[in-house]
């Protein structure tokens, strides 16, 4: 039986990376797109040629261009979306944003979410008055649905949590949380650094006030360029402590006091990243003409096979089964998996490797089934020769 042609790797050549390494770590930073340097070279021609005069030419502007590119791969509307320089320091834009009376002063988030932002949010909420309510995980790969929605109550303010899951790509039911809000009068932030780029995410559809994300991993545009939405509800009503100049009605009036300006624009905060929403632009217009659809299609198919590579090896999955409830990546455990890594990562095999998850592998679009099969034979190879040993006791970090 012939195996049909995969369209989407057509692709491959606008990744160099792709041509030296088997590079299958897209859920911690995707690969880099070859036109990249030619934006970063406008950039730095502008500031060469234009200097100061690069400002009103098209830079003080950028975090909401760039985020008028990212609005259509979540449903978003053109203006609702703007650029900040961290998923953390967006959600935690959003927290100061809100009040929180003391019968409507809990913040629900999960066990699983992603440390940064619940470090800031820890250290923030008592400072607003806000409670965290922690919903925990009973085994640590995903978060029983029925008792967050039970922790949603009349006296929940916000309701902050992943969409997937870092560590097993686990996808909350993100509808049904937010159908439950609306029915007590809470709101909801997604953070959805794992979810953009890997699969559909429509902000309308599920009806979510508030969501970030980021470039650095499947939209393959590198750090510093994160992205903030905000439903045109909230930005009607509500405007954020953590805040800057970007986000004044007229900042170049150097006004004293505090005048927000409407839509996106005051969700933003001091003066921006230019050199990062620069790189940042080329990976969101090639993941958009891929399609998120057959983005998502060809995510599970090969995260399917991974999952029955491991089963057949016997080595401890890490990932959701059903693939309802699946991301990007397959994390799983295996004899001396830490040391597995770092050999494979010695080969030009890229993977990451977390801590109580074991190997994380995420195929993208771009890559090839050949890839996979690639990967496991490496790990087999390494286990069989005892190849690991080289890198025990090894203290350097695996990304």
């Amino acid at each position: 039986m012939t195996t049909a042609p995969d369209p989407l790797l057509r692709f491959r050549d606008e990744f160099p990376i792709l041509a030296t390494s088997t590079y299958l770590v897209s859920n911690s930073l995707g690969a880099m797109p070859r036109t990249v340097p030619a934006q970063l070279q406008q950039y730095t021609d502008a500031w060469q040629s234009r200097g100061v005069r690069a400002w009103a030419e098209g830079w003080w502007e950028l975090p909401v261009t760039m985020g008028s590119r990212i609005a259509p791969l979540i449903g978003a509307p053109t203006g609702s979306v703007v650029m900040v320089p961290t998923v953390t320091m967006g959600m935690s834009t959003i927290l100061t944003a809100l009040d929180y009376p003391a019968e409507r002063n809990e913040v629900v988030m999960t066990a699983l979410d992603f440390p940064s932002v619940k470090y800031a949010y820890e250290a923030l909420a008592p400072r607003l008055g806000a409670r965290i309510v922690e919903v925990p995980s009973d085994d640590g790969l995903g978060i029983d649905i029925d008792r967050l929605l039970t922790s949603i109550t009349e006296r929940t303010r916000l309701v902050a949590i992943s969409h997937v899951l870092f560590r097993s790509a686990y996808i909350l039911d993100a509808a049904r949380i937010c159908a439950r809000a609306r029915e007590v009068g809470a709101l909801v932030a997604l953070d959805a650094y794992h979810s953009v780029g890997v699969m559909p995410v429509d902000v309308q559809a599920l009806g979510v006030d508030f969501l970030c994300g980021g470039v650095l991993k499947w939209l393959c545009g590198g750090p510093g360029g994160c992205f903030l939405y905000a439903s045109a509800a909230m930005s009607a009503r509500y405007a954020p402590a953590l805040t800057g100049w970007q986000a004044h009605r007229t900042p170049f009036a150097f006004d004293p006091a505090m005048q927000y300006a409407d839509g996106g624009w005051r969700w933003l905060g001091g003066t921006p990243v230019v050199p990062a929403l620069y790189a940042g632009l080329e990976g969101p217009r090639i993941v958009a003409e891929a399609g998120m659809e057959a983005i998502r299609a060809k995510s599970l198919r090969q995260t399917a096979q991974l999952i029955a590579d491991a089963d057949a090896r016997g080595w401890t999955v890490h990932a959701p089964r059903d693939e309802a409830r699946r991301g990007g990546t397959v994390a799983f455990s295996l004899p001396h998996a830490a040391e597995v890594a770092r050999a494979l990562l010695a080969r030009d095999v890229v993977i990451d490797y977390r801590a109580g998850a074991g190997i994380r592998v995420a195929p993208h679009f771009y890559t090839t089934d050949a890839e996979l099969a690639a990967v496991i034979a490496a790990m087999d190879d390494i286990l069989a020769t005892g190849a690991w040993r080289e890198f025990a006791g090894v203290t350097s970090t695996v990304t």
